[in-house]
């Protein structure tokens, strides 16, 4: 099995503070498609942004991490049960889950060894989603310099999983039948601190810090300066990366 990778320990609090969520459409697409909504597993959890949509809508909701750090800095619901557990093995159940999500997370995960865990967890007929966002868009100027920093600067110190969201997640195994999906984008009002906030959660960012004993979102700050006032806000676009799957299972 694939060893563990935790990259978001050590920044689980600007996590918390800086990564986007997900938009009111992708949950309503999936909620249609849910036959049981007893109990939703979102696996990856990181600090809770699926987790928390989910629990609007489940009775409970499984959250679950390999990140301690993560988990407990998570914002916390009654009816969402935060638990410290590896995707491939969990404790739970089979035929737990009418609905099991993993957002930006999956492309860590042992491909092979998670598909049989989702396989035997979830409830004949449930939702499987695989969910995550692409590299934001702002405007012409302020992208040269996001992709300089991207590619140039700390493109070397993104682990090769990370191909897999550069590709928009269309080169991941799906054993499955899929099902059709929207197209999404998620749009948000950034100032030029939470831009620089969310490159700081970036993995790539972490392992420049640790490799070179400096911090790399200072290098573009003043080039991003020159296009972007401090306070002012900017519409921040995320395109939204999405496969889904209804798993029938034959009845035990």
């Amino acid at each position: 099995m694939k060893s563990v990778q935790d990259n978001f320990t050590a920044q689980a609090e600007l996590y918390a503070k800086y990564r986007p969520d997900y938009p009111a459409e992708l949950y309503q697409f999936l909620f249609s498609l849910c036959r049981h909504k007893d109990a939703a597993w979102d696996c990856g959890t990181g600090s809770g942004q699926v987790a928390i949509a989910l629990a609007k809508h489940f009775t409970n909701v499984y959250a679950t991490d390999i990140s301690e750090q993560q988990i407990k800095n998570a914002a916390q619901r009654n009816n969402i049960i935060y638990d410290v557990e590896r995707a491939e093995h969990t404790s739970f159940e089979d035929s737990s889950f009418g609905l099991v999500t993993v957002a930006q997370a999956i492309h860590w995960f042992d491909f092979d060894s998670f598909y049989k865990e989702v396989n035997r967890t979830i409830k004949a007929g449930g939702v499987f989603a695989v969910i995550g966002y692409g590299l934001l868009r702002v405007s012409p100027e302020i992208d040269l310099v996001i992709h300089h920093f991207y590619y140039d600067i700390v493109g070397r110190y993104w682990d090769k999983e990370r191909k897999y969201i550069d590709e928009n997640y269309a080169t991941i195994p799906f054993p499955f039948e899929e099902q059709p999906v929207p197209e999404l984008m998620n749009n948000f009002e950034w100032t030029l601190d939470d831009l620089l906030g969310y490159f700081a959660t970036w993995s790539a960012v972490q392992h420049y810090k640790k490799t070179n004993d400096k911090d790399p979102v200072p290098f573009i700050k003043a080039a991003l300066e020159k296009v972007w006032q401090p306070h002012a806000l900017k519409t921040v676009q995320f395109p939204i990366l999405l496969r889904v799957a209804i798993i029938d299972k034959p009845a035990k």
